[in-house]
């Protein structure tokens, strides 16, 4: 099976986005192959960054730290599910993201967005370029998501059916490239150098 973690970008609260992760997480448990998990950067308490060495070490001082590397380290690949701010991604995402380097590397990544505008697209774009930095593998089928037309009264997550197709063809994409970045993820074997 491949592990699959939904990534849940905002904090806010009274935040709509938990009904979008979770809607992705059950389109996600319908779907062959692949086991998901919806993880709330919320639940992990994070602070502006403040370990005292570069991600790029794996080494951590602080328990939080730890703890969601852990989480992060379990999965093949990801879906980030976030909201719009400001033509970007929200702080609070981007801060969980910089936490991590080698535990989300040689990974896929697919993109959910909800804004007002454009369905959060532009969000989803910044996430391109940063998750391309930590070598993840971007698929290209995105859900952009619209709080005029998929949420009554822009609280309350209704989405229209075209999306669920959407949703299952980014789950296909991120399936195959997780398997195909498998023998990266794994050390290699050098138990035999003599050949």
């Amino acid at each position: 099976m491949t592990n699959i973690g939904i990534i849940l970008g905002s904090t806010r609260p009274g935040r709509v986005g938990h009904q979008v992760a979770e809607w992705v997480a059950e389109q996600g448990g319908q779907h062959d192959g692949i086991d998901v998990e919806l993880v709330d950067i919320e639940d992990y308490g994070l602070p502006i960054f403040d370990e005292p060495q570069s991600p790029l070490l794996g080494s951590y001082s602080h328990a939080h730290t730890r703890k969601w590397s852990n989480k992060i380290a379990e999965f093949d690949g990801y879906v980030f599910v976030t909201p719009e701010y400001n033509r970007s991604i929200p702080a609070a995402l981007k801060n969980a993201i910089d936490y991590l380097y080698g535990e989300w590397n040689n990974k896929a990544v697919g993109f959910v967005s909800y804004g007002s505008n454009v369905g959060g697209a532009r969000a989803a774009e910044h996430l391109r370029l940063i998750t391309a930095g930590l070598q993840l593998a971007g698929v290209r089928t995105q859900v952009s998501l619209s709080l005029a037309t998929d949420f009554a009264g822009f609280t309350t997550f209704t989405p229209d059916g075209r999306h669920n197709t959407t949703l299952h063809q980014l789950f296909t994409e991120v399936t195959a490239w997780a398997d195909a970045l498998a023998p990266l993820r794994r050390p290699p074997d050098h138990s035999d150098r003599s050949r």
